[in-house]
């Protein structure tokens, strides 16, 4: 017999180990565009999760952005019941804020997690891989966006609403998604967007990346990944940390949240700033910036009477021993 190629062993065995702990009967869907990331990872899926006893669907999502998508989602839905999965096209409205991308990314995982609620999935799987990983780092870097930022995407991303989000190939780079589908002779789209400078990430993909491997060595992009993977690890114990000093804190007052001024003003600032921060996205649903954590952290540090700060769906304010958060009138 014929040995298996590499690029195919490393994928079905990173398919493999996702999937491993999954109950037997689950149901998963697999997010398919048709170009070699998600082809490959549909590909793998179809041969691991039979022999796992677990049942696959392809889900193709068109956002109709493009000349020609319907045919495109047509072929790739195609090419998974090709490898023995069901498949199905859904088609979605790209509109929303935050830019084309971000609206698409959202329209995107809606339809997905629809999806998986019509067929009792457990999990979407996703075939972001050690490349998007780096990219998506480096962009958070340049956006000063923090630690969390920099955490990058986690492998598994548990949903209090919906189905766990599972990114197999995370440790696999973009190349060996490539060989796998040209070892199976798997028919691989290329988006024109991964190509379209006004995006950031494919400048950072196309530019950036190639500039510090060139300049720094090789092995930038798996020290990106590695550096995700250990912030990923910090946050979850201090996750764990904040949570047991917010029971202890944080009360639920007529006004709004209260919080223990001398608690707050008792614990490092990265601890401090991070409990305002959770206070406010837990209860408003809001993501303070960095200015803004730091402006409701000199009620505690740096209180001289002032008056209460303005906040995106809130406010906070100083009053006698604690600082209390209380929503804004619509």
């Amino acid at each position: 017999m014929p040995s298996l190629a590499p690029a195919i062993a490393e994928v079905r065995l990173a398919v493999r180990t996702a999937l491993t702990d999954l109950p037997e009967g689950s149901a998963l869907v697999v997010g398919l565009s048709g170009g070699a990331d998600s082809l490959a990872l549909t590909a793998a899926v179809a041969f691991e999760a039979p022999r796992l006893g677990l049942r696959a669907t392809a889900v193709v999502v068109d956002h109709g952005l493009q000349d020609g998508s319907h045919e495109v989602a047509g072929a790739a839905a195609r090419a998974a019941a090709d490898l023995g999965l069901e498949a199905r096209v859904t088609t979605v409205d790209v509109t929303g804020e935050g830019g084309p991308e971000a609206a698409a990314r959202d329209a995107r995982h809606r339809a997905l997690r629809e999806a998986a609620a019509d067929i009792g999935a457990t999990a979407v799987l996703l075939g972001h891989t050690l490349d998007d990983q780096a990219e998506t780092v480096l962009l958070g870097l340049a956006r000063g966006a923090g630690a969390a930022s920099l955490q990058g995407m986690a492998p598994v991303r548990a949903d209090d609403e919906g189905p766990a989000w599972v990114r197999p190939l995370l440790a696999v780079r973009r190349e060996t998604t490539r060989a796998f589908c040209a070892a199976s002779d798997l028919a691989v789209w290329d988006d024109p967007h991964n190509l379209d400078d006004r995006f950031a990430r494919v400048r950072v993909r196309e530019r950036v990346l190639p500039v510090l491997e060139a300049e720094l060595g090789p092995g930038v992009a798996e020290a990106l990944a590695r550096t995700a993977e250990q912030l990923r690890e910090d946050a979850e114990a201090f996750d764990e940390m904040i949570h047991e000093t917010i029971e202890d804190i944080v009360e639920h007052a007529e006004a709004g949240i209260s919080v223990s001024v001398a608690a707050l003003a008792a614990n490092p600032a990265a601890l401090r700033h991070r409990i305002i921060r959770l206070v406010v996205d837990s209860e408003f649903g809001v993501s303070l910036t960095r200015v803004q954590t730091l402006e409701v952290a000199r009620l505690v540090t740096d209180w001289a009477g002032q008056g209460p700060i303005d906040l995106p769906g809130c406010s906070a304010a100083r009053r006698g021993p604690d600082l209390i958060f209380t929503a804004r009138a619509r």
